[in-house]
């Protein structure tokens, strides 16, 4: 018998912010990085954001690229030893309805898999405290003395997340008309348009664009958005301003 199944990204869906953002915040408090790094190279881009000149995609790809050049040649166990102090510190900050879904889905028998752009040693930890039945990051690549070199194979775009939904749906046997997906980005494009209940979190204008153009996407898609303590339905007509 086929099986049902949920798919979760997790930064800006599940998460309220991106785990890869509050490990680099911690890895500046225990001065594993150096605190100069976020005010010569981050701070401008944070700013912008904040005050809305920006988009938040902007100051996260402009923090990504210093993130990943910084962790070249820190050890494994530095890391990890911060990405716990991360998730135990941040692992029930998410959204309410999300933390309902997931609880829903297991406690319906579903399979929960979580599919994020952040780092996989970040993501293994979320997956843990919620109970995935799977997950998948970011790899980050290691050398042969455990220190970081750089490299990465990416999971937070379209394709990259294409091609592990279709290795988990064929080892899960995964029923696509009864499974459901959950994402915020156009990252999350694939997983939603696949599964028979595509719902979009707090989705940001290009993946509400996107939902719009595609007329078989738009039909099925719930809309959801969380503000202060309201969780708003709604469908892909909904109104851009």
């Amino acid at each position: 018998m086929k099986k049902t199944a949920a798919f979760f990204d997790i930064d800006g869906t599940i998460f309220r912010n991106s785990l890869m953002i509050e490990h680099f915040k911690k890895l500046i408090a225990f001065e594993i990085i150096n605190p100069e790094v976020w005010y010569t190279k981050v701070k401008k881009a944070y700013d912008d954001w904040e005050k809305r000149y920006a988009d938040f995609e902007e100051y996260l790809e402009i923090l990504a690229g210093v993130y990943l050049e910084e962790l070249k040649g820190i050890k494994r166990e530095h890391i990890e030893f911060v990405a716990n102090n991360v998730i135990e510190s941040n692992w029930d900050m998410v959204y309410k309805y999300s933390r309902e879904q997931i609880e829903w889905h297991r406690k319906m028998g579903h399979e929960v898999f979580f599919i994020s752009g952040s780092p996989d040693f970040l993501v293994s930890k979320m997956a843990e405290k919620y109970g995935a039945t799977e997950y998948r990051g970011t790899k980050y690549l290691v050398d042969a003395d455990n220190c970081y070199t750089g490299e990465i194979i990416r999971m937070w775009d379209s394709t990259s997340k294409k091609k592990v939904l279709d290795e988990i749906i064929d080892k899960y046997q995964v029923d696509l008309v009864r499974s459901y997906a959950y994402g915020d980005t156009k990252g999350d494009l694939s997983m939603l348009r696949r599964m028979g209940n595509p719902v979009a979190i707090n989705p940001n204008k290009e993946l509400l664009l996107m939902i719009k153009e595609d007329e078989y996407l738009s039909k099925r898609i719930s809309i959801i958005v969380e503000r202060k303590n309201v969780i708003y339905k709604c469908g892909a007509d909904i109104e851009l301003l």
